[in-house]
């Protein structure tokens, strides 16, 4: 694929993106929230050589040859990845790190009488405690509740000195152990719940734990059953915590995750490689003549892996470069894991824990964070797929020549010429056409049809009247004709099409119409030859040729729907300046000439006006404006 084709398949989806020169190093790498407008924004203004942004953002657009991009489920994901790559990489055009301070970070201020813990996102050398930063933004958010609920930390910023009168809500709904009055509780008592957070915070969860049994048990000594009650239910907290943490954090280890997406006979295989928790690189394997009905993914995986893995080292260490390059691989990690569970798997995982010297597992997780890592990895496999086999230019000639023997036209259709009216309840009925030489667009070749003849929301004679005027004309001046007309619509339209042909003597030229299912304007559901109307030609959702009639519907139904709203446009402009005393046809035109817009011209001063119109004119024409805005503002007052 081109540079430019790339860009125009870019999803709309968060994620990474890797700038590249034309040796395919990596220049620069930066996350998205949507990956289309963040990627396709460097190149709005580069083509043409003049940059809005920075010189050295000027010189990385200069340098860029191919772009690269791995997709993920949400920004946190793509921060995280891009940190990874670039500390990674290091590529020329990236500063440095994103700076850890600007996420939440939690603060326990232990510099204070009764420390309280807050959330906070700058990071001073104040005396406090500082843990974080917490990924995403709401896991601080309940961490700062869990403390609240469990510990009762004071959340307030009045100074403590035990001599407020009542204590506040906080401490009836025990969220707070009331230090501010004198009596509720002890700056001991107090110490010992800023002990406990920061041991929690600290990840000291089993010391936590065992100390908080021990009070337990030693209220219970005492028989102070009520205290005993409060250490117990605050252990289940901690231990139910810990158990969280210890599933969700992710251990340090070196991962392999496969996984892959498959039409028919074509497969795209996706790898992306951890090491020490971080995503390092990718790989992408392609399939294109697979059994289609005897797939067996489980036996799939099974030589896809023993392959791959056969080249493996056994030093335990990682290469230099990263697997994703395009040598082969030659680290086994710790763990692999696989969308589904194989045959071979014991025995894969035994050669490669002899090979490695320590045991290598290879897990096909169905739920849980793991099974959402290879839930991404398929995603992003699916992209790849897309950008394989759906999105690389196709050979135009040979989708023609299936084009014509699918339809069954009578010679090569080497010029259509398409067709769609656009109008709202009537007003301003007109039709669009748009021409495709060889595959590709020609935009000399459009026309646009102001139609004259109908009244009212007809588009059956609108397009009758557009298909007529066309080739009565290119039959009078004794042009070529088209190898194929298209109607965007259905057995109506272009039986008023056929129609139109039929007064011209022009029967002979093929016409075909293109069905849009209910309720899904931006498809096609099958296609109507004229003279064949009732066998409606269906074509694979995946054909080129679907593809190719679908790019000149889209395009067709674009211009027509344009043109509509400039004639709109130039409507709602002229009948607001006829009310005008002294406004005439050349003045109007003037007027539209210099300003372009109604509202430019209802926001201009006389002085601004004046030299299209006159003074005395202008005057006018600011006048009807501040009266309009009067009446507006009395009828909103109203």
């Amino acid at each position: 694929m081109t540079l430019d084709e790339k860009l125009k398949e870019i999803p709309r989806a968060p994620g990474v993106y890797l700038h590249k020169d034309g040796g395919g190093k990596i220049l620069y790498i930066g996350k998205a929230k949507n990956l289309r407008n963040r990627v396709r924004s460097y190149f709005q203004a580069g083509r043409a050589g003049e940059f809005s942004y920075g010189i050295k953002t000027g010189e990385l657009v200069k340098q860029i040859a191919d772009v690269e991009f791995i997709v993920t489920d949400n920004e946190v994901e793509a921060f995280i990845l891009e940190a990874s790559l670039v500390k990674k990489h290091q590529p020329y055009f990236n500063y440095k790190l994103k700076d850890d301070k600007s996420y939440p970070h939690l603060k326990l201020t232990v510099n204070e009488p009764f420390p309280k813990c807050v959330i906070t996102r700058r990071i001073q050398n104040d005396g406090a405690l500082y843990f974080g930063p917490f990924l995403p933004a709401a896991m601080a958010r309940k961490t700062i509740d869990l403390i609240n609920r469990t510990f009762q930390l004071r959340t307030c910023d009045i100074e403590i000195d035990g001599k407020a009168p009542r204590p506040c809500l906080e401490y009836h709904i025990k969220r707070c152990l009331g230090p501010c009055v004198k009596g509720l509780c002890t700056p001991a008592e107090y110490q010992e719940a800023v002990r406990d957070v920061r041991m929690l915070l600290e990840g000291r969860n089993t010391e936590l734990a065992d100390i908080l049994e021990e009070r337990m048990l030693h209220a219970s000594e005492e028989m102070r059953y009520e205290v005993a009650a409060k250490y117990r239910d605050l252990r289940k907290t901690v231990i139910k915590l810990s158990e969280q943490q210890k599933m969700a954090t992710t251990s340090e280890s070196d991962v392999d995750i496969f996984g892959y997406y498959r039409e028919g006979k074509r497969l795209a295989l996706q790898l992306f490689t951890m090491r020490e928790g971080d995503i390092v690189g990718r790989r992408e394997f392609f399939w294109e003549d697979l059994p289609e009905d005897e797939f067996n993914p489980a036996e799939f995986l099974s030589e896809v892996l023993s392959q791959y893995y056969s080249d493996a080292g056994d030093t335990g260490v990682p290469p230099a470069d990263s697997p994703a390059q395009d040598s082969r691989a030659t680290f086994t990690p710790r763990e692999i894991h696989v969308p589904v569970d194989f045959n071979d798997r014991e025995l894969l995982e035994r050669a490669l824990s002899v090979r490695k010297g320590r045991r290598v597992h290879i897990l096909a997780p169905q739920r849980g964070g793991k099974r959402d890592m290879i839930d991404l990895v398929e995603k992003n496999a699916k992209l790849a797929f897309e950008q394989r086999f759906r999105v690389l230019k196709p050979d135009m000639k040979r989708v023609l020549e299936e084009m014509q023997e699918t339809l069954e036209l009578p010679r090569f259709p080497a010029r259509i010429e398409s067709f769609d009216v656009s109008h709202i309840q009537g007003a301003e009925n007109v039709a669009g056409m748009v021409a495709c030489e060889n595959g590709k667009m020609n935009r000399s070749e459009y026309r646009k049809f102001r139609i004259r003849g109908v009244e009212g929301a007809d588009d059956f004679a609108s397009m009758h009247e557009a298909v007529l005027r066309r080739y009565r004309r290119l039959r009078d001046e004794q042009k070529s004709l088209p190898d194929l007309i298209m109607i965007d619509g259905g057995k109506a339209q272009l039986n008023a099409a056929a129609g139109a042909m039929r007064e011209l003597d022009l029967e002979a030229v093929p016409m075909v119409g293109v069905v849009k299912p209910p309720l899904h304007h931006n498809q096609v559901a099958y296609l109507l030859v004229k003279g064949r109307e009732d066998e409606p030609v269906y074509l694979d959702p995946h054909s080129q040729i679907l593809r190719l009639i679908q790019m000149i519907r889209d395009e067709t139904h674009r211009y027509a729907v344009t043109y509509h709203r400039k004639r709109r446009e130039l409507r709602d402009f002229t009948s607001e300046l006829s009310a005008i005393p002294g406004v005439g046809g050349k003045r109007k035109n003037r007027l539209l000439r210099q300003f372009g817009s109604i509202h430019r011209i209802s926001e201009a001063s006389i002085e601004e006006l004046a030299p299209f119109v006159g003074r005395k004119t202008a005057a006018e024409i600011v006048d009807h404006f501040a009266r309009q805005r009067a009446l507006s503002k009395d009828a909103s007052a109203a």
